[in-house]
């Protein structure tokens, strides 16, 4: 059975779903993620990151395409979760986002787990 989070949020077609876990929260970004629809999961994680010390999650799977300005996005959302003794793990990237993720580096940068918690 596939994970679906309950709060959802649209823009541009673009939506997040967070829902609770044991130790945070699951993000589960569906569509294009771009300049034009970054506010939205920056907006998400915000509000994940908002608890100390919390495990974020962010589900993958439904994730079309991230382009820099959303590999940035969650750079930076990574650094402030440091900060604050949080942190972000991704989960279940496609095989385009995870390309992306490994031609960047950024796969030396997040946790990438092949299940989401629930």
């Amino acid at each position: 059975m596939t994970r679906q989070p309950p709060e959802t949020r649209h823009q541009e077609g673009f939506t997040v779903k967070a829902g609770p876990w044991a130790e945070g929260t699951v993000l589960a970004p569906y569509g294009e993620l771009d300049l034009d629809t970054v506010a939205e999961l920056e907006a998400a994680l915000d509000r994940a990151l908002a608890v100390p010390a919390t495990v974020v999650v962010i589900d993958c799977a439904w994730l079309e395409f991230c382009d820099s300005t959303g590999l940035n996005a969650l750079l930076r959302a990574r650094d402030r979760a440091a900060v604050e003794g949080s942190r972000i793990e991704l989960a279940r990237p496609r095989p385009l986002v995870l390309r992306m993720l490994e031609l960047t580096g950024v796969t030396d940068a997040f946790p990438i787990r092949d299940t989401v918690p629930g």
